[in-house]
C-alpha cells in the first residue's frame, strides 16, 4: 500500500508555489521589455492565463493529459472536473505525495506555457481573440503533447525523455511563437518611434522571479525531496549562471556594447536549455549545457534576421531553440546512475524524433488556430496608439502634466 511522505508533500507544495510565481514574473519580464503603451496589455495576457488555463485544466485538461492512455494520443475523461483526484498517492505519477498535488503542480506548467508565447506577438494581438487562442491552444497543443511524453503517450513509450519541459513547454511555446509571429506579420512601427523597452529594472525583477521559480520548475520534476531533486536544483543553478556569462561574452564581441536586457535574456535561455536535462546529467555537464545553450540561442538571432519575421521579444530564439538544444543534449550527457537513462547516439536520435514531431505539430496546429480566429490582429491605428488605451482604457504610467 502506498503511503504519503510528509517531507515529499511539503517539497512539492513549495515547488508548485515557486512555479506559480513564474507567471507573474514573466508578466514583469515581458512588461519591462515592450513599449510603455503596450505594457499593461502583455501583463494582462500573462495574468489572465492563470484564470483561463486553470478553467481548462479543471474541466478535463488534466484528465486528457494524465488520464488512461487512448491509442498513445490522449488521455480519457476519468478525472473530468477533478473526479477521482484525491489525497491518495498515484502509483505511476507520484507514489509518495497526494495525487491532487500532481494535478496542482502540472497545472502551473500548463498556465505558463501559453503565456510564454505572448512575447512573440507583443503589441499586435486583439485581447478578445487572445482569450480564445490560449484556451484552444492549451486544449489542442499543450495537453496532447504533455500526454505524449509525460502521460503515457506514444513518444514516452518510444523512449523520449523530458525532465521538466524542454519539449512539452519550451519547444511547443517556441514554435507556436514562431507561427504567430509569421502569421500576424511585422509590427506597425514609425521610424521616429522605435520599440524601446518600457522599464529595464522591471526586466531585472521579472528575471529574478523567473530564476527563483525555475528551481521549483526543475527540482519539482523529481516529485520527492531526494537526490534527484538535488541534482536538478544544482544543475539549474549552474547552467543559468554559466549561460549569462557566455551571453555577456558573445555580446561584448559582436555588439557595440553588451545590453543589460540582453544578458537577462541569456540567463533565461540557459535556464530553458537545462530544463529537459536537469534530472539526467552530472553537474559538470550542466556547465556545457549552459554554455552551449547560450551560444546557440545567441547566434540564433541570425534566423530572425534572415527570414525577417517579427518575434518581438525573441521567444522562439530563447525558448524554442533553447528547448530543442537541451532536449538533444540530454541524448549525449544523460547518466544512468542519476535517473536510469544512458546517453548515446540511440537516445540522441530518439530525442531528435520527439523534438521534430512536437515542433511540427505545434507550428502547424497553431497556424490553423490563427486562421480560425476572427481578426486576431488589431488595426494599425491601435498599434500606433498602443493597446493599453485601445483595449483597456488605461496607461501603465500617468505623468502630471501641470
Amino acid at each position: 500500500m502506498l503511503a504519503i511522505n510528509t517531507g515529499d508533500t511539503a517539497f512539492i507544495i513549495l515547488c508548485t508555489a515557486l512555479v506559480a510565481l513564474m507567471t507573474p514574473g514573466l508578466a514583469l519580464f515581458y512588461g519591462g521589455l515592450v513599449r510603455s503603451r503596450d505594457m499593461l496589455t502583455i501583463m494582462m495576457q500573462n495574468f489572465i492565463s492563470m484564470g483561463i488555463v486553470t478553467l481548462v485544466w479543471v474541466l478535463g485538461g488534466f484528465s486528457l493529459a494524465f488520464g488512461k492512455d487512448i491509442a498513445g494520443l490522449i488521455g480519457d475523461f476519468r478525472y473530468f472536473a477533478m473526479i477521482g483526484i484525491g489525497m491518495a498517492p498515484h502509483p505511476t505519477y507520484a507514489p509518495s505525495i497526494p495525487f491532487i498535488m500532481v494535478f496542482a503542480y502540472q497545472m502551473m506548467f500548463a498556465i505558463i506555457t501559453p503565456a510564454l508565447i505572448t512575447g512573440a506577438f507583443a503589441g499586435r494581438f486583439r485581447f478578445s481573440s487572445y482569450l480564445w487562442f490560449i484556451a484552444l491552444w492549451t486544449l489542442v497543443v499543450y495537453i496532447p503533447v504533455a500526454h505524449w511524453i509525460w502521460g503515457g503517450g506514444f513518444l514516452g513509450k518510444l523512449g523520449v525523455i523530458d525532465f521538466a519541459g524542454g519539449i512539452v513547454v519550451h519547444t511547443t511555446a517556441g514554435f507556436a511563437a514562431l507561427a504567430t509571429a509569421i502569421f500576424l506579420g511585422r509590427r506597425t512601427l514609425s521610424p521616429n518611434d522605435p520599440p524601446r523597452p518600457a522599464n529595464i529594472p522591471l526586466v531585472a525583477v521579472g528575471t529574478g522571479l523567473l530564476w527563483f521559480g525555475w528551481f521549483g520548475f526543475n527540482a519539482g520534476g523529481a516529485y520527492a525531496a531526494n537526490q534527484l531533486a538535488a541534482y536538478a536544483f544544482v544543475n539549474t543553478a549552474i547552467a543559468g549562471g554559466i549561460a549569462m556569462v557566455v551571453w555577456l561574452f558573445w555580446s561584448a564581441i559582436f555588439e557595440d556594447k553588451p545590453s543589460f536586457s540582453g544578458v537577462m535574456v541569456g540567463g533565461v535561455a540557459g535556464l530553458a536549455t537545462i530544463t529537459p536535462t536537469a534530472g539526467y546529467i552530472e553537474p559538470w555537464a550542466a556547465i556545457i549545457v549552459g554554455a552551449l545553450g547560450a551560444t546557440i540561442c545567441y547566434f540564433a538571432k541570425g534566423i530572425q534576421e534572415k527570414f525577417k519575421y517579427d518575434d518581438a521579444l525573441e521567444v522562439f530564439r530563447a525558448h524554442g531553440i533553447g528547448g530543442i538544444t537541451g532536449s538533444l543534449l540530454v541524448g549525449f550527457f544523460a547518466e544512468r546512475v542519476i535517473d536510469g537513462v544512458s546517453g548515446g547516439w540511440e537516445q540522441f536520435f530518439i530525442q531528435l524524433l520527439g523534438v521534430g514531431v512536437v515542433a511540427v505539430y505545434s507550428f502547424v496546429v497553431t497556424w490553423i488556430l490563427m486562421m480560425v480566429l476572427h481578426k486576431p490582429r488589431v488595426s494599425p491605428e491601435q498599434e500606433r496608439e498602443g493597446l493599453d488605451k485601445s483595449e483597456f482604457g488605461e496607461e501603465a504610467y500617468y505623468f502630471d502634466k501641470n
